[in-house]
């Protein structure tokens, strides 16, 4: 415990706080389901993509419209 204190400057009783918790949380925290970050994320992108799509062709189609080529 001294060595951990010394080498990252922590106080041993702070070490042995984590532990307990670490200790009494571990079962919960390797338990919990995985985030589907990466699929909402995912999901999210798709939506934009979309709209952009949409939104260039109605610019596409104003120009048209217009007359104007730029």
């Amino acid at each position: 415990m001294a060595e951990l204190s010394s080498e990252y400057g922590v106080h041993s009783t702070q070490i042995n706080k984590w532990k307990k918790q670490l200790i009494d949380s571990a079962a919960e925290v390797f338990n919990q389901k995985p985030d589907n970050s990466e699929q909402k994320y995912a999901e999210k992108c798709d939506t934009l993509y979309k709209k952009v799509g949409q939104l260039q062709i109605e610019v596409d189609w104003l120009k048209k419209v217009s007359g104007s080529q730029t």
